[in-house]
Order: C-alpha cells, then sequence, then structure tokens
C-alpha cells in the first residue's frame, strides 16, 4: 500500500422519513439557502415540497435556482452565483443527481470569489472560501454527494472538465431510498454503469497491492451487478434503491483508492463525447470502459483484469490472459443487459470527429493520459474507433 492520508467530512443521513433531521442539519449551516433543482422532476414528484417544507419548520428560508441540465453547463452556474449574492443567501441546497449536485459545487466557491468560475475549472484559480454544501440525492450515480469534486461544460469552447477541492464536500447528504424510485429505467441502468466506472477507475492499477480497498471495490461492483437490474425491473424495490444509493456514494467517496496510485482513463475520455455531443455520461462510459479494457490488456495488466474476472464475474480460468478477455466479455455482456447502447454509432456519434476529440484531449493532458496504461494520441483514438 502507498502512503495516504483519509479525510472526508461528509455527514451521510440515510434512510426513510429523514427529511427533518436534514433540515436540522442544514439550519446549522445557514439561515437562507439557494435550492438548486434540475429540470422539474422533483417538482413533479413531491420530493422538492417535502424538502422545503422541512426547511420552512427548521426555520431555514429559500431561494429557488431550477433548470441545471444533465452535463451542467457554465451559464447555468453563473445564473445561480449571480441569484445567490443578490439574494444574499449562506447556504447551497442541490437536490437531484450528481449534475445538479457538481453545479452546486462550483456556485459555493464561485459566490464569495471575484474569479471567473471557468478559470477555476481550469485550476487557474484556487477557491480560498466557499458557502457551505447540502444535497438531496435523487439519483444513484456520481458520487457528487459524498465527495469534493465537480464536474462542468463550457457550450462556448465545447470543454468539459472536471475539478475539485476540499471545500466543496458536501457538509450533509440526505440519502432516502424512497426519492429514487421514479427513476426512470434508462437513467438506473447509466447509474449502475457510472458507479461501476468510478470503482473500476480506481481498481484498475498495478503494483499498490491495496488489498482492503481492492476487496471493497469488488463487493461494491459485485452489488452494483446484484441490484442494477433488479431497481430496472422493480423500480419500487427499496433494498436495491438503497443499496445503489449507498453503493455510489461509497465508490468515490475516497475509500477505495486508499493506499493506492489511481489516475483516470475513461472518464477523461468520456468527458470529450458528452462535451461535444451531449450525450448521457454513464451510457459513454459503459461503451467506452471494455473497449478501453481490451486495448490495455496485455502480459503486465492480465493479472489485474484476470482478478476483476474471477473475483467480480466468478469466472474460472486459470490462464490470466484467457480469463481477462472473458470478464471483459461480461462486463460489456453486462452492460447490454441494462439496454445500454454498446457502440457509439447507437448514440448518433460518428467518425468525423474522433480525432479531434482524441487531439484535444491528448493536448489537455499534456500528451499522454498515464493511467492503468499509458494513453497517447493514438491510443485515445484507436479505442474511440473499436466502440464506434
Amino acid at each position: 500500500m502507498r502512503n495516504f492520508t483519509f479525510y472526508n467530512p461528509t455527514k451521510i443521513i440515510f434512510g426513510a422519513e429523514r427529511e427533518a433531521d436534514f433540515a436540522r442539519e442544514v439550519a446549522k449551516l445557514g439561515k437562507k439557502a439557494l435550492v438548486v433543482t434540475g429540470g422539474g422532476s422533483v417538482k413533479r414528484n413531491g420530493i422538492f415540497d417535502t424538502i422545503v417544507e422541512a426547511l420552512k419548520d427548521a426555520d431555514v428560508a429559500i431561494v429557488e435556482e431550477s433548470g441545471i441540465s444533465p452535463n451542467p453547463r457554465l451559464n447555468e452556474v453563473k445564473d445561480g452565483i449571480r441569484i445567490a449574492r443578490q439574494e444574499n443567501v449562506d447556504v447551497i441546497l442541490a437536490i437531484g443527481g450528481g449534475s445538479t449536485i457538481d453545479a452546486a459545487k462550483l456556485m459555493a466557491v464561485g459566490v464569495p470569489t471575484d474569479a471567473e468560475p471557468w478559470d477555476i475549472v481550469l485550476g487557474k484559480v484556487k477557491p480560498e472560501r466557499a458557502l457551505p454544501l447540502a444535497t438531496v440525492l435523487t439519483l444513484a450515480a456520481t458520487g457528487s454527494e459524498m465527495d469534493p469534486s465537480s464536474v462542468i461544460t463550457n457550450l462556448e469552447t465545447q470543454e468539459k472538465y472536471g475539478w475539485g477541492s476540499p471545500l466543496v464536500y458536501p457538509a450533509v447528504s440526505l440519502e432516502n431510498p424512497a426519492f429514487t424510485t421514479t427513476v426512470n429505467a434508462w437513467h438506473t441502468a447509466a447509474g449502475t454503469a457510472d458507479i461501476m466506472s468510478h470503482v473500476m477507475e480506481q481498481y484498475f492499477t498495478l503494483d499498490d497491492r491495496a488489498y482492503v480497498a481492492d476487496s471493497l471495490a469488488e463487493g461494491i461492483l459485485r452489488t452494483a451487478i446484484h441490484f442494477g437490474p433488479v431497481a430496472i425491473a422493480e423500480p419500487d424495490d427499496l433494498e436495491a434503491r438503497g443499496n445503489l444509493m449507498w453503493a455510489s456514494s461509497l465508490a468515490l467517496n475516497g475509500l477505495l483508492s486508499i493506499g493506492k496510485d489511481y489516475p483516470w482513463s475513461v472518464h477523461d475520455m468520456e468527458h470529450e463525447l458528452s462535451a461535444k455531443y451531449d450525450i448521457t455520461h454513464g451510457v459513454g462510459l459503459a461503451i467506452l470502459t471494455p473497449h478501453w479494457l481490451n486495448h490495455v490488456l496485455n502480459k503486465k495488466t492480465a493479472p489485474r483484469i484476470a482478478r476483476f474476472a474471477r473475483n467480480v464475474f466468478g469466472i474460472q480460468e486459470a490462464d490470466d490472459v484467457a480469463c481477462a478477455k472473458a470478464g471483459i466479455e461480461a462486463l460489456s455482456a453486462f452492460f447490454a443487459s441494462l439496454h445500454i447502447p454498446m457502440h457509439l454509432k447507437d448514440v448518433d456519434i460518428d467518425e468525423s470527429r474522433l480525432e479531434e476529440m482524441a487531439e484535444d484531449l491528448a493536448n489537455y493532458r499534456h500528451g499522454v493520459i498515464d493511467g492503468f496504461q499509458p494513453l497517447h494520441k493514438e491510443d485515445i483514438l484507436a479505442i474511440y474507433k473499436a466502440a464506434l
């Protein structure tokens, strides 16, 4: 294991009818909240009213900012920052999935600074202060409810980048599995793939011998594989929804990276896709991941991929290379069983911009994605082409 420092300050309030407990925690953070929401589903299904009523009982006033897109836009963040300043709010509260929470995180650091929000995303400005952040999770997917990271899209430049700061760990997050029962099959499947991708980005490493983290990762992957199909087939199954919700948080709260070197690969490649084509993030990850694994499979990486195949999918094959190939096929088959499109052409992406995306990503990463295996422009392009 590598040396590590573990830190996660987020308080999770999990379970049914915990809204009053959550609201009391929010009241400790501030007395006027900017409530950030997405496309309106939380109002249609009653979650918004439930949370607002609890906040009212806790003497927390609210200001609304709605309409955050599935791939949150820079202009939406700027609107939220403007409203928060005008209304003099002292806490940001996101109700929604990862996109809404990601936008709220940039609002939280954007309000108390004069810097351009995009400069914070690009790392040109390091935030020094932030408004406290609270979240109500309505989609198990990104892990944003318990991590210090965010991903934002700039429509003007067609760029989508991740950024992070310890300042944007949510102070408190409410996880009520019942709040996810109205999530449709498409987004439940994409969320399951997103959870698994977060785990795999941290799991596929070499020579760190982080047995605890890897064993936790395998358990979370098996959880997603077991409960993802259940939640799709039986949307009201609270056991399935609850396990996926907690798996989402554990996948990205820092536990799985303890003692490891974990530079990510597939997420950067997918960000290029969804920046330019605005596809569902989890779908893009599901399409790319098996092709990435096939591309990086060699004698050095085969034992790790074979361990994944044996411990996650139960494949019994003595030869590491053969076992690894079978594991990659099993992963692809699982995603397909969730009715996720498994080719870029199925989500209306052709080869016309693949080289442009590969070059843009290589330039952004200063020539190479130094992950499980180094990926240069030609590697990135080969993976994109294989995924067509």
